[in-house]
């Protein structure tokens, strides 16, 4: 299966809440779609994965993101780039990697052309060559923060985004304390809840409140996405430090089912998301 075109596919552009990058509108995302499929399309949840890598005067968040001189972000998944490309033009000196498909990287090359701090290297989720030579290219440059923005939709591409993840936050070649970053809107919960069970075995997560500065109620927070059109929700996770120690099964099945993780061969999940799902519903 083509990623990026599955059966049936017919999408078109999406549009910005709040400005955009010029060229990200309408027709450039058409185009985009035309020869590069669904990676081409600007998805709902980048759009809160954008407010939130970037300083605004607008919105309070907890936790913040903070990206700071020396950092590296890397996005998996990046497709037409907005959240990476937002992040590097909020923050000075940024160092940015933006990373798709092989077939994508074009795609990302030309829309961070003349844009500095930002680079785009090939990783297929699951790749552990992708991984390794984009860290041996990184060297001494750990990576501090990991970008998913809109990821977790065909269930077959679960279990390889998750072991990118491992990939990418492995203490080997990362800092101990790499933050992975997760915007996500619900699609097919039934399809994708196999990922958030399994994904919350080997990291501890929590969803980003917000707050509006303009209100004369400022003081109560929300959590961020909540409302609106269509559930968004925003992670900061970690790797559990004691996950460094369990053995990541080869078999993608057996992780998805949690083989490995708290460092034994039976299958379990966690069950964070779905607390915080209901807990949304009290809400």
């Amino acid at each position: 299966m083509n990623a990026n075109f599955p059966a049936g596919l017919s999408i078109s552009h999406s549009s910005f809440p709040e400005g955009s990058f010029g060229f990200l509108g309408a027709e450039a995302q058409d185009t985009a779609i035309t020869k590069y499929g669904i990676a081409g399309r600007v998805w709902e949840a980048a759009y809160a994965m954008m407010l939130y890598v970037c300083n605004s005067d607008a919105y309070e968040f907890d936790p913040r993101f903070v990206f700071g001189q020396g950092d590296v972000a890397v996005e998996l998944g990046a497709g037409t780039g907005v959240a990476g490309l937002a992040l590097a033009a909020d923050h000075l000196h940024a160092n940015v990697v933006l990373t798709d498909l092989p077939e994508v990287c074009p795609l990302l090359q030309t829309n961070a052309r003349g844009r500095p701090g930002v680079t785009v290297r090939p990783l297929a989720w699951g790749c552990a060559a992708h991984a390794q030579a984009l860290r041996d290219e990184l060297g001494l440059s750990p990576v501090s923060h990991v970008i998913c923005s809109d990821l977790v939709y065909f269930p077959e591409l679960l279990a390889p985004l998750l072991r990118s993840l491992l990939h990418l936050t492995d203490p080997a070649s990362t800092m101990a304390c790499t933050q992975v970053v997760i915007s996500y809107k619900i699609r097919s919960l039934s399809k994708e809840t196999a990922f958030w069970s399994a994904f919350g075995l080997w990291f501890t997560s929590m969803p980003v409140l917000v707050r509006s500065t303009h209100l004369k109620d400022s003081s109560r927070w929300e959590r961020f996405g909540a409302g609106g059109d269509g559930e968004v929700f925003v992670f900061v996770a970690r790797r559990r430090p004691e996950s460094f120690l369990w053995m990541v099964p080869e078999d993608d099945v057996a992780l998805l089912e949690g083989v490995g993780a708290r460092g034994t061969q039976e299958r379990k999940g966690d069950d964070t998301f779905e607390l915080l799902l209901l807990m949304s519903v009290d809400e």
